[in-house]
């Protein structure tokens, strides 16, 4: 891992000697391209070893290997001549032959890239670095990508990109376990607001490891059991490229789209794995596609009600949410929640302590899990403990998935305990659908809001209205 990492930190610092390259955001938007590339012409390796007639959608001469693998190749104005006017356009305008074409991968990259660095002669030490730091043939640096996007993730925070929540592998790995999601049959498992589509990678990995792939059959089934959306392009690459790490690489399984402006056009789902952003606000245009009766700005809302109806009868969810969507006893909360508990057996919340999303937010969030197809009766309550002497978690200090073993047998033979506690629908509809039930066992210990915290949450507010502004000043000039 230490190899890895220090890549990209020597890249990022290589990169901040550019005059082109203006902020984190930039440096990552810039490593995202070089990589995809440097990773395909790996794989194109693999490939041609097993098959004499594979052909490369991309142009010979374009190819990572005749290019950027010789470290005394092109550089200076030559080289920034070749990215410019060579290599993007012709990879911007791929003309896919089909369907399952890998053109597609490579024009949804460079779509939305841009090469921003200026200089060629640091562009090519650059190029040099990720040659000699990234093998993709190597098995264990391919399971160690998501340490890089976690990463990645930092740094896009640390640009002032707030919104951007890195799921930690714990939770992403424990959900998916939870679910249990399958790939026979033509399943199918969705993540509407994907990310870099660490949920749908935890799935593969699982499905594979449930059912290996024996045939060719299955290898396709597989191949085509997730589906993914992500609104942001940088994000989106990455998430491309994490799949393409993963063995899929099929054109449809990561889109580049708004799910909430598209969400009835959506494939019904037999599992949904997600952590919806929360906390943000949609433009009014959006929230107008949704139903009146829930009809709102607030992200976290259109995104339950979203995947309540993208969920298959019989389907089953694991879903991330704030403390926020659990309250809240009037409006358009309510009656998602009411929609939530009349179409779907929400049989489980498991409630996370603080710190489980640190260094992001310091706000306290919640896995809900549910199947539809029937109302909810009773929701059996979880609350997940530090381990002993640990007081919070922390970027340095994760969760880890060994923490979640009680919670797993607990799963399988279910009775109340110090954690675990169970809740009526009646007592539910008594509290005005306030799904905020705390222990009753008193087990939990007074919250305890830290300095971080109180940021974190001002942050969030302070967000909020700067997106309720921008949409009012639209809405304003479009009235005008």
């Amino acid at each position: 891992m230490a190899s890895l990492s220090s890549t990209i930190k020597s890249i990022q610092n290589i990169m901040r000697q550019d005059d082109g390259v203006d902020g984190d955001a930039q440096r990552i938007s810039q490593l995202v391209w070089l990589l995809f590339l440097k990773i395909l012409d790996d794989k194109e390796q693999d490939d041609e070893a097993q098959d004499e007639t594979y052909t490369s959608p991309i142009p010979e001469a374009l190819r990572w290997r005749n290019w950027a693998a010789n470290d005394e190749g092109l550089t200076g104005v030559a080289l920034l001549n070749f990215i410019n006017n060579e290599l993007f356009p012709t990879l911007k305008e791929l003309q896919p032959s089909g369907p399952a074409d890998r053109a597609h991968l490579v024009r949804n990259i460079f779509t939305d890239s841009f090469n921003y660095m200026k200089s060629g002669t640091l562009l090519r030490q650059v190029v040099n670095a990720l040659q000699k730091g990234i093998d993709y043939t190597s098995r264990q640096e391919r399971h160690l990508f998501n340490d890089i996007y976690e990463q990645i993730l930092r740094d896009l925070q640390s640009a002032g990109n707030a919104g951007e929540f890195y799921t930690p592998r714990a939770v992403t790995q424990l959900v998916t376990e939870l679910v249990a999601p399958r790939y026979d049959g033509g399943r199918l498992t969705l993540d509407p607001a994907c990310g870099t589509a660490g949920f749908l990678v935890n799935a593969l990995e699982y499905m594979r490891q449930q059912r290996p792939l024996a045939t060719a059959t299955q290898r396709h089934d597989w191949q085509h059991s997730v589906r993914g959306y992500e609104k942001k392009p940088l994000p989106h690459s990455l998430a491309t490229t994490n799949l393409l790490l993963h063995g899929v690489e099929v054109p449809q399984a990561v889109q580049h789209a708004n799910t909430l402006k598209i969400w009835e056009d959506l494939p019904l789902a037999d599992y949904i794995l997600t952590n919806p952003p929360f906390g943000g606000l949609e433009e009014s245009a959006v929230a107008n596609g949704f139903p009146i009766e829930v009809r709102t700005t607030e992200t976290a809302d259109l995104f339950l009600y979203l995947i309540v109806q993208k969920l298959k009868p019989g389907g089953e969810a694991g879903v991330v949410l704030p403390d926020g969507s659990l309250f809240g006893e009037s409006g358009v909360k309510l009656r998602v929640k009411e929609h939530l508990l009349r179409e779907c057996q929400l049989h489980t919340i498991v409630r996370l302590p603080n710190g489980v999303f640190a260094p992001y937010t310091g706000i306290r969030t919640n896995l809900l899990f549910f199947k539809k197809g029937s109302p909810t009766t009773e929701i059996w309550y979880y609350e997940h403990p530090y381990p002993a002497g640990v007081k919070s978690y922390s970027k340095t200090k994760p969760v880890r998935i060994e923490e979640f073993d009680a919670l797993k047998k607990w799963w399988t033979a279910r009775y109340e305990n110090e954690n675990a506690w169970k809740v009526s629908i009646d007592d539910i509809k008594a509290r005005g659908y306030n799904l905020d039930i705390k222990n009753p066992s008193g087990a939990e210990e007074a919250e305890e809001f830290t300095l971080a915290q109180t940021v974190a949450e001002f942050e969030q507010s302070y967000q909020r209205l700067g997106q309720l502004f921008d949409a009012f000043k639209k809405e304003a000039v479009s009235n005008e």
